[in-house]
């Protein structure tokens, strides 16, 4: 049995899900998979809080509008919770364990039998706290269980025509955080200014790590080469002096998943792939 085939199996024997719906590669792949599988009795729902940037909400819709599959939002609220704030190594625990609190009620308020979400066969290799919520409530993991990396869900994303099979790898805006640095709402609004505009620049995959006073930006090791044009470089500068940053620097090492997992001495040295937490 292929894969995808593995994968359809695993929806039907659930009966009717609600998928924790990011607008990313996986949750999108999933969501039109249960979408095709199930049809109403699969429902996408993307969670909303100051931690998700702007524009992935609107995508997160506009691609659920496309694609025909039922979407709703819903607001989270861990950015009220101290130990989420504390932003130390469990951080992403929290936010899971209030996502998985909203979508069970959800589940059992409308008839939904099963909660999913989009972990794949690769994210095992990965420092993923928030999967143990996954695992405490019971949440289940089609793609994992089918056994879909992330390329091949990109390369049958592209199959079907998804315009996120090639999208750049997400994160929560709480990951530009260093771990101990506690998280400020003021602040995770300024990193997504920072980094809509450098998307606007024409900078595909960006993060801008906030560490105090200094914004470290990481690109795409083919795009560092961009900040040697003195125009580019001065409105990166400008643009972000402007929203409060008095240091702005280029991790000449460029972005890599996990950057701030390198402070951490137990998990697996930069060279070593892994994804964003």
């Amino acid at each position: 049995m292929d894969k995808a085939t593995q994968l359809i199996d695993t929806l039907r024997s659930l009966d009717s899900v609600v998928v924790a719906y990011s607008g990313g590669v996986d949750s999108t792949f999933l969501a039109v998979m249960a979408h095709r599988t199930l049809g109403s009795r699969a429902l996408a729902v993307t969670a909303v809080s100051p931690s998700l940037a702007a524009a992935e909400r609107a995508a997160s819709a506009d691609l659920a509008a496309q694609w025909g599959f039922p979407h709703r939002v819903i607001e989270t609220n861990e950015t009220d919770n101290p130990e989420y704030l504390a932003n130390n190594t469990n951080r992403c625990y929290f936010c899971k364990d209030e996502l998985y609190t909203h979508l069970f009620g959800l589940a059992a308020e409308e008839g939904f039998a099963s909660v999913v979400d989009g972990f794949n066969a690769d994210d095992l290799k990965d420092f993923r706290p928030g999967h143990k919520a996954g695992q405490k409530y019971g949440v289940r993991s089609p793609l994992f269980e089918a056994g879909l990396t992330k390329a091949e869900i990109r390369a049958l994303s592209k199959e079907m025509g998804l315009p996120t099979w090639d999208k750049p790898a997400l994160a929560c805006l709480s990951s530009r955080f260093p771990y101990g640095t506690p998280i400020v709402l003021e602040v995770l609004g300024r990193i997504d200014a920072a980094e809509s505009f450098l998307h606007s620049q024409g900078f595909r995959q960006v993060r801008v790590r906030h560490h105090d006073k200094t914004a470290r930006i990481e690109v795409d090791p083919t795009e560092i080469v961009r900040f040697a044009d003195p125009a580019t470089r001065d409105a990166v500068v400008a643009r972000l002096r402007e929203l409060g940053y008095l240091y702005v620097t280029v991790d000449l090492a460029g972005y890599r998943t996990g950057s701030m997992n390198e402070a951490l001495p137990h998990l697996p040295q930069p060279d070593t792939p892994r994804r964003q937490t």
